[in-house]
Protein backbone atom coordinates (compact mmCIF):
# COMPACT_ATOMS: atom_id res chain seq x y z
CA UNK A 1 0.00 0.00 0.00
CA UNK A 2 1.51 3.29 -0.81
CA UNK A 3 2.02 6.07 1.57
CA UNK A 4 -0.05 9.36 1.31
CA UNK A 5 2.74 10.71 3.93
CA UNK A 6 5.51 9.77 2.26
CA UNK A 7 6.62 12.71 0.69
CA UNK A 8 6.53 14.55 4.43
CA UNK A 9 10.24 15.92 4.97
CA UNK A 10 12.61 16.21 7.78
CA UNK A 11 12.35 19.15 9.75
CA UNK A 12 15.07 21.61 9.32
CA UNK A 13 17.63 21.43 12.00
CA UNK A 14 16.58 24.05 14.35
CA UNK A 15 18.32 25.58 17.06
CA UNK A 16 15.13 26.36 19.51
CA UNK A 17 14.14 22.85 18.47
CA UNK A 18 17.56 21.05 19.30
CA UNK A 19 17.10 22.70 22.51
CA UNK A 20 13.82 21.74 23.13
CA UNK A 21 14.71 18.44 22.21
CA UNK A 22 17.40 18.33 24.07
CA UNK A 23 15.92 19.35 27.47
CA UNK A 24 13.29 16.18 26.90
CA UNK A 25 16.48 13.81 26.30
CA UNK A 26 17.87 15.03 30.02
CA UNK A 27 14.37 15.22 31.68
CA UNK A 28 13.56 11.30 30.08
CA UNK A 29 17.26 10.81 31.23
CA UNK A 30 16.73 11.39 34.94
CA UNK A 31 13.05 10.00 35.26
CA UNK A 32 14.10 6.55 33.12
CA UNK A 33 16.88 6.57 35.16
CA UNK A 34 15.56 6.48 37.93
CA UNK A 35 12.36 4.04 37.11
CA UNK A 36 14.72 1.15 36.00
CA UNK A 37 16.94 1.22 39.04
CA UNK A 38 15.80 -1.95 41.15
CA UNK A 39 17.12 -0.10 43.92
CA UNK A 40 14.61 -0.76 46.70
CA UNK A 41 15.68 2.69 48.47
CA UNK A 42 15.89 4.66 45.10
CA UNK A 43 14.82 8.48 45.56
CA UNK A 44 12.76 10.44 42.86
CA UNK A 45 13.78 13.75 43.84
CA UNK A 46 13.34 15.75 40.31
CA UNK A 47 9.41 15.92 39.99
CA UNK A 48 7.17 19.12 40.74
CA UNK A 49 4.68 17.26 42.96
CA UNK A 50 4.10 16.89 46.39
CA UNK A 51 4.18 14.30 48.57
CA UNK A 52 3.47 12.93 51.81
CA UNK A 53 5.64 11.79 54.81
CA UNK A 54 5.07 8.18 53.32
CA UNK A 55 6.07 9.22 49.94
CA UNK A 56 2.73 8.93 48.26
CA UNK A 57 0.67 11.58 46.42
CA UNK A 58 -2.28 13.45 48.62
CA UNK A 59 -5.53 13.88 47.35
CA UNK A 60 -6.59 16.81 50.14
CA UNK A 61 -9.73 15.50 52.12
CA UNK A 62 -11.43 18.90 51.16
CA UNK A 63 -11.48 18.07 47.07
CA UNK A 64 -12.60 14.55 48.29
CA UNK A 65 -15.58 16.25 49.63
CA UNK A 66 -16.38 18.61 46.46
CA UNK A 67 -15.68 15.36 44.22
CA UNK A 68 -18.74 13.76 46.33
CA UNK A 69 -20.71 16.33 46.74
CA UNK A 70 -20.68 17.01 42.79
CA UNK A 71 -21.31 13.43 42.27
CA UNK A 72 -24.45 13.50 44.38
CA UNK A 73 -25.54 16.54 42.75
CA UNK A 74 -27.78 15.46 40.05
CA UNK A 75 -28.33 18.53 38.50
CA UNK A 76 -24.60 18.64 37.48
CA UNK A 77 -24.23 17.56 33.56
CA UNK A 78 -20.73 16.94 31.52
CA UNK A 79 -21.84 19.48 28.35
CA UNK A 80 -19.46 21.92 27.22
CA UNK A 81 -18.86 24.83 29.00
CA UNK A 82 -18.17 28.06 27.16
CA UNK A 83 -15.10 29.12 25.24
CA UNK A 84 -13.87 31.35 28.67
CA UNK A 85 -15.17 28.30 30.65
CA UNK A 86 -16.94 28.44 34.07
CA UNK A 87 -17.82 31.64 34.90
CA UNK A 88 -18.25 31.23 38.52
CA UNK A 89 -15.06 29.80 38.31
CA UNK A 90 -13.18 32.52 36.27
CA UNK A 91 -14.50 35.23 38.95
CA UNK A 92 -12.88 33.48 42.18
CA UNK A 93 -10.11 32.72 40.02
CA UNK A 94 -9.76 36.21 40.07
CA UNK A 95 -11.01 37.20 43.57
CA UNK A 96 -8.20 34.80 44.89
CA UNK A 97 -5.24 36.28 43.44
CA UNK A 98 -6.50 39.71 43.18
CA UNK A 99 -7.71 39.93 46.98
CA UNK A 100 -11.52 40.66 48.09
CA UNK A 101 -11.28 44.50 47.78
CA UNK A 102 -9.82 44.26 44.29
CA UNK A 103 -10.49 47.89 42.72
CA UNK A 104 -9.60 46.60 39.24
CA UNK A 105 -12.28 43.87 39.79
CA UNK A 106 -14.85 46.81 40.97
CA UNK A 107 -14.29 48.44 37.67
CA UNK A 108 -14.67 45.53 35.73
CA UNK A 109 -11.15 45.91 34.06
CA UNK A 110 -10.28 42.20 34.55
CA UNK A 111 -10.41 39.58 31.98
CA UNK A 112 -10.11 35.58 33.46
CA UNK A 113 -10.26 32.83 30.85
CA UNK A 114 -10.33 29.39 32.28
CA UNK A 115 -7.29 27.78 30.91
CA UNK A 116 -5.34 24.27 31.13
CA UNK A 117 -3.43 24.78 34.40
CA UNK A 118 -0.51 27.12 34.13
CA UNK A 119 1.15 25.82 31.08
CA UNK A 120 -2.31 26.42 28.88
CA UNK A 121 -2.55 29.90 30.64
CA UNK A 122 0.89 31.26 29.80
CA UNK A 123 0.52 29.61 26.40
CA UNK A 124 -3.06 31.05 25.40
CA UNK A 125 -1.18 34.68 26.95
CA UNK A 126 1.60 34.06 24.69
CA UNK A 127 -0.59 33.75 21.73
CA UNK A 128 -2.62 36.60 22.65
CA UNK A 129 0.59 38.69 22.92
CA UNK A 130 2.05 37.77 19.34
CA UNK A 131 -1.25 38.80 18.14
CA UNK A 132 -2.07 42.09 19.40
CA UNK A 133 1.56 42.88 21.28
CA UNK A 134 3.69 45.06 19.51
CA UNK A 135 6.81 44.50 21.14
CA UNK A 136 7.79 40.55 20.35
CA UNK A 137 10.60 40.57 23.21
CA UNK A 138 9.82 38.26 26.40
CA UNK A 139 12.58 38.40 29.63
CA UNK A 140 12.93 35.46 31.69
CA UNK A 141 14.66 35.17 34.90
CA UNK A 142 17.92 33.79 33.97
CA UNK A 143 17.23 30.34 35.47
CA UNK A 144 13.62 30.27 34.81
CA UNK A 145 11.02 26.92 35.01
CA UNK A 146 12.60 25.16 31.70
CA UNK A 147 9.28 25.51 29.78
CA UNK A 148 9.25 29.17 29.84
CA UNK A 149 11.13 29.55 26.94
CA UNK A 150 9.91 27.11 24.78
CA UNK A 151 6.07 28.30 25.36
CA UNK A 152 6.67 31.99 24.31
CA UNK A 153 9.08 30.85 21.35
CA UNK A 154 6.55 28.62 20.16
CA UNK A 155 3.90 31.68 19.98
CA UNK A 156 6.34 33.35 18.01
CA UNK A 157 7.94 35.77 20.49
CA UNK A 158 11.67 35.98 20.95
CA UNK A 159 13.23 35.30 24.46
CA UNK A 160 15.78 36.51 26.11
CA UNK A 161 16.93 37.15 29.80
CA UNK A 162 17.29 39.10 32.78
CA UNK A 163 19.83 37.87 35.93
CA UNK A 164 18.28 36.40 38.88
CA UNK A 165 20.48 34.40 40.34
CA UNK A 166 23.45 34.30 41.76
CA UNK A 167 25.84 31.46 42.12
CA UNK A 168 28.17 32.37 44.02
CA UNK A 169 25.75 33.55 46.98
CA UNK A 170 23.17 31.36 46.04
CA UNK A 171 20.77 33.81 46.47
CA UNK A 172 19.11 36.95 44.43
CA UNK A 173 21.03 38.69 41.84
CA UNK A 174 19.23 41.92 42.57
CA UNK A 175 21.18 44.75 41.10
CA UNK A 176 21.69 42.43 37.99
CA UNK A 177 18.05 42.03 37.66
CA UNK A 178 17.38 45.30 38.13
CA UNK A 179 20.09 46.82 35.86
CA UNK A 180 18.60 43.98 33.39
CA UNK A 181 15.14 44.99 33.45
CA UNK A 182 15.97 48.61 32.62
CA UNK A 183 17.98 47.87 29.74
CA UNK A 184 14.88 46.14 28.40
CA UNK A 185 13.18 47.89 25.16
CA UNK A 186 9.85 49.53 26.23
CA UNK A 187 6.88 47.12 26.20
CA UNK A 188 9.37 44.22 26.60
CA UNK A 189 7.50 41.39 28.36
CA UNK A 190 8.87 40.57 31.27
CA UNK A 191 7.97 36.66 33.39
CA UNK A 192 7.68 37.50 36.73
CA UNK A 193 7.09 34.18 39.58
CA UNK A 194 5.12 35.81 41.47
CA UNK A 195 5.93 33.06 44.62
CA UNK A 196 8.13 30.18 44.83
CA UNK A 197 10.50 30.73 42.04
CA UNK A 198 11.14 27.65 39.74
CA UNK A 199 13.92 26.70 39.96
CA UNK A 200 15.53 28.50 42.66
CA UNK A 201 13.26 28.87 45.41
CA UNK A 202 14.75 32.17 45.63
CA UNK A 203 11.80 35.47 46.02
CA UNK A 204 12.37 38.84 46.21
CA UNK A 205 11.60 40.80 49.58
CA UNK A 206 8.31 42.89 49.25
CA UNK A 207 10.61 46.11 49.39
CA UNK A 208 12.63 44.42 46.61
CA UNK A 209 9.46 43.53 44.79
CA UNK A 210 8.05 47.91 44.92
CA UNK A 211 11.66 48.36 42.84
CA UNK A 212 11.00 46.13 40.53
CA UNK A 213 7.67 47.53 40.27
CA UNK A 214 8.81 50.88 39.84
CA UNK A 215 11.81 49.76 37.18
CA UNK A 216 8.92 47.71 35.22
CA UNK A 217 6.55 51.08 34.99
CA UNK A 218 8.72 53.41 34.53
CA UNK A 219 10.21 51.70 31.30
CA UNK A 220 7.00 50.64 30.01
CA UNK A 221 7.03 46.71 30.48
CA UNK A 222 4.74 44.39 30.35
CA UNK A 223 4.71 42.24 33.54
CA UNK A 224 3.15 38.45 32.85
CA UNK A 225 3.27 36.97 35.78
CA UNK A 226 3.64 32.89 36.44
CA UNK A 227 1.45 32.46 39.71
CA UNK A 228 1.49 28.24 39.81
CA UNK A 229 2.22 28.13 43.95
CA UNK A 230 0.15 30.68 45.86
CA UNK A 231 -0.42 29.34 49.30
CA UNK A 232 1.82 26.50 48.37
CA UNK A 233 5.34 29.02 49.53
CA UNK A 234 4.41 30.72 52.71
CA UNK A 235 1.06 28.70 53.53
CA UNK A 236 -0.62 31.97 53.35
CA UNK A 237 -2.79 32.50 49.77
CA UNK A 238 -2.57 36.23 50.83
CA UNK A 239 0.92 36.82 51.36
CA UNK A 240 2.04 34.63 48.63
CA UNK A 241 -0.11 36.94 46.42
CA UNK A 242 1.38 40.34 47.51
CA UNK A 243 3.91 41.07 44.75
CA UNK A 244 1.06 40.63 41.97
CA UNK A 245 -1.57 42.56 44.22
CA UNK A 246 1.59 45.68 44.00
CA UNK A 247 1.53 45.79 40.09
CA UNK A 248 -2.42 45.73 40.02
CA UNK A 249 -2.54 48.48 42.63
CA UNK A 250 -1.14 51.04 40.64
CA UNK A 251 -3.76 50.74 37.89
CA UNK A 252 -1.41 49.83 35.00
CA UNK A 253 -1.52 46.68 33.08
CA UNK A 254 -0.62 42.87 33.80
CA UNK A 255 -1.11 39.25 32.91
CA UNK A 256 -1.52 36.22 35.07
CA UNK A 257 -1.27 32.62 35.09
CA UNK A 258 -3.23 30.90 37.67
CA UNK A 259 -2.43 27.01 38.13
CA UNK A 260 -4.51 24.68 40.74
CA UNK A 261 -2.24 21.82 40.39
CA UNK A 262 0.05 22.31 43.50
CA UNK A 263 -2.34 24.41 45.93
CA UNK A 264 -5.24 22.12 45.51
CA UNK A 265 -3.18 18.95 44.24
CA UNK A 266 -5.02 19.01 40.93
CA UNK A 267 -2.07 18.04 39.10
CA UNK A 268 -4.16 15.75 36.14
CA UNK A 269 -7.44 17.97 36.56
CA UNK A 270 -5.27 20.67 33.92
CA UNK A 271 -6.81 23.26 35.70
CA UNK A 272 -6.26 26.90 35.47
CA UNK A 273 -6.86 30.49 34.66
CA UNK A 274 -4.98 33.31 32.38
CA UNK A 275 -6.14 36.53 34.27
CA UNK A 276 -5.57 40.52 32.44
CA UNK A 277 -6.06 42.92 34.23
CA UNK A 278 -6.52 46.10 32.11
CA UNK A 279 -6.25 49.74 31.90
CA UNK A 280 -10.27 50.30 31.95
CA UNK A 281 -13.41 48.72 31.31
CA UNK A 282 -13.67 49.45 27.57
CA UNK A 283 -10.09 47.72 26.98
CA UNK A 284 -11.09 44.51 28.75
CA UNK A 285 -13.76 44.14 26.69
CA UNK A 286 -11.94 44.35 23.63
CA UNK A 287 -9.17 41.91 25.10
CA UNK A 288 -11.91 39.72 26.10
CA UNK A 289 -12.99 38.91 22.74
CA UNK A 290 -9.45 38.43 21.15
CA UNK A 291 -8.69 35.56 23.87
CA UNK A 292 -11.43 33.59 22.36
CA UNK A 293 -10.54 33.88 19.44
CA UNK A 294 -7.64 32.67 20.57
CA UNK A 295 -8.87 29.91 22.23
CA UNK A 296 -11.27 28.56 19.72
CA UNK A 297 -8.57 27.10 17.28
CA UNK A 298 -6.83 25.41 20.14
CA UNK A 299 -9.30 23.65 22.29
CA UNK A 300 -12.52 25.30 22.05
CA UNK A 301 -13.87 24.39 25.38
CA UNK A 302 -12.04 23.98 28.75
CA UNK A 303 -12.59 20.55 30.71
CA UNK A 304 -15.23 20.82 33.36
CA UNK A 305 -14.89 18.79 36.26
CA UNK A 306 -11.58 20.45 37.80
CA UNK A 307 -13.25 23.48 37.27
CA UNK A 308 -16.11 22.48 39.09
CA UNK A 309 -14.00 21.11 42.05
CA UNK A 310 -12.25 24.48 42.23
CA UNK A 311 -15.63 26.55 42.18
CA UNK A 312 -17.20 24.05 45.08
CA UNK A 313 -14.21 24.48 47.40
CA UNK A 314 -13.78 28.78 46.79
CA UNK A 315 -17.37 29.04 46.88
CA UNK A 316 -18.22 27.26 50.21
CA UNK A 317 -17.18 29.15 53.20
CA UNK A 318 -16.52 25.58 55.17
CA UNK A 319 -14.40 24.11 52.56
CA UNK A 320 -12.70 27.39 51.77
CA UNK A 321 -11.31 26.77 55.32
CA UNK A 322 -11.00 23.09 55.58
CA UNK A 323 -8.47 24.06 51.89
CA UNK A 324 -6.13 26.65 53.93
CA UNK A 325 -5.71 24.52 56.50
CA UNK A 326 -4.79 21.42 54.64
CA UNK A 327 -3.02 23.81 52.06
CA UNK A 328 -0.91 25.02 55.18
CA UNK A 329 -0.05 21.71 56.57
CA UNK A 330 1.84 21.00 53.15
CA UNK A 331 3.62 24.48 53.24
CA UNK A 332 4.23 23.95 56.81
CA UNK A 333 6.12 20.49 56.09
CA UNK A 334 7.97 21.20 52.88
CA UNK A 335 9.55 24.50 55.20
CA UNK A 336 9.90 21.52 58.19
CA UNK A 337 11.72 19.27 55.21
CA UNK A 338 13.76 22.33 54.26
CA UNK A 339 14.79 22.90 57.95
CA UNK A 340 15.50 19.29 58.46
CA UNK A 341 17.62 18.81 55.28
CA UNK A 342 19.76 22.04 56.55
CA UNK A 343 20.44 20.55 60.01
CA UNK A 344 21.50 17.21 58.63
CA UNK A 345 24.15 18.39 56.44
CA UNK A 346 25.55 20.54 59.28
CA UNK A 347 25.49 17.69 61.46
CA UNK A 348 27.84 15.76 59.12
CA UNK A 349 30.26 18.72 58.75
CA UNK A 350 29.71 19.12 54.85
CA UNK A 351 32.11 21.72 53.22
CA UNK A 352 30.32 24.92 52.82
CA UNK A 353 27.79 27.24 53.66
CA UNK A 354 24.15 25.26 53.22
CA UNK A 355 22.02 28.02 54.69
CA UNK A 356 20.67 28.78 51.40
CA UNK A 357 18.42 25.54 51.97
CA UNK A 358 17.00 27.20 54.59
CA UNK A 359 16.23 30.75 53.09
CA UNK A 360 14.89 29.64 50.26
CA UNK A 361 10.94 28.59 49.77
CA UNK A 362 8.55 26.82 48.25
CA UNK A 363 8.60 23.35 47.06
CA UNK A 364 12.45 23.15 45.32
CA UNK A 365 15.87 24.03 46.40
CA UNK A 366 18.37 24.93 44.10
CA UNK A 367 21.23 23.13 45.87
CA UNK A 368 24.61 24.28 43.93
CA UNK A 369 25.63 20.86 43.28
CA UNK A 370 27.01 20.06 39.97
CA UNK A 371 26.11 18.17 37.26
CA UNK A 372 29.47 15.66 37.79
CA UNK A 373 28.13 15.05 41.51
CA UNK A 374 24.39 14.71 40.69
CA UNK A 375 25.29 11.61 38.29
CA UNK A 376 27.42 10.06 40.71
CA UNK A 377 24.50 10.58 43.57
CA UNK A 378 22.36 8.81 41.10
CA UNK A 379 24.89 6.01 40.66
CA UNK A 380 26.25 5.45 44.26
CA UNK A 381 23.52 6.24 46.17
CA UNK A 382 20.17 5.88 43.92
CA UNK A 383 19.13 9.48 44.53
CA UNK A 384 17.66 11.22 41.19
CA UNK A 385 17.63 15.08 40.56
CA UNK A 386 17.83 17.31 37.92
CA UNK A 387 21.55 18.03 36.16
CA UNK A 388 21.35 21.47 37.44
CA UNK A 389 21.07 20.42 41.22
CA UNK A 390 17.53 21.41 41.72
CA UNK A 391 16.00 18.78 44.22
CA UNK A 392 12.19 19.09 44.61
CA UNK A 393 11.94 19.60 48.71
CA UNK A 394 8.01 18.27 48.55
CA UNK A 395 9.13 14.81 47.79
CA UNK A 396 11.42 14.61 50.77
CA UNK A 397 10.53 13.11 54.51
CA UNK A 398 11.75 12.78 57.58
CA UNK A 399 12.77 9.00 56.95
CA UNK A 400 14.66 10.25 53.15
CA UNK A 401 16.59 13.53 54.78
CA UNK A 402 19.81 11.44 56.15
CA UNK A 403 19.54 9.36 53.04
CA UNK A 404 20.10 12.60 50.66
CA UNK A 405 22.29 14.38 53.67
CA UNK A 406 24.65 11.75 53.35
CA UNK A 407 24.65 11.51 49.87
CA UNK A 408 24.91 15.37 49.72
CA UNK A 409 27.90 15.00 52.23
CA UNK A 410 30.05 12.23 49.77
CA UNK A 411 29.46 14.23 46.80
CA UNK A 412 30.77 16.95 47.85
CA UNK A 413 33.33 16.12 50.10
CA UNK A 414 34.71 13.31 47.19
CA UNK A 415 34.21 15.25 44.05
CA UNK A 416 34.74 19.03 44.92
Amino acid sequence: MSSILSNVLPAPEDPFLSAFNLLCMVTKQVIFACRDDPCPVKLNLSAGAYRTEEGKPLVLEVVRKAEQQLANDLSCDKGYLSIDGLADFNKLSAKLILGDDSHAVDENRVVTIQCLSGTGSLRVGAEFLAKHHQQRVVFVPNPTWGNHPFIFTLAGLSVEYFRYYDPQTRGLDFEGMLEDLGAAPPGAIVVLQSCAHNPTGIDPTLEQWEKIRQIVRSKGLLPFFDNAYQGFASGNLDSDAQSVRMFVADGGECLIAQSFAKNMGLYGERIGALTIVCTSQDVARKIHSQVLLVVRPMYLSPPIHGASIVTTILKNSDMYKDWTIELKGMADRIISMRQQLYEAIQARGTPGDWSHIIKQIGMFSFTGLNEKQVRWMAKEYHIYITYDGRISIASLSSKTVPQLADAIHAAVTRLA
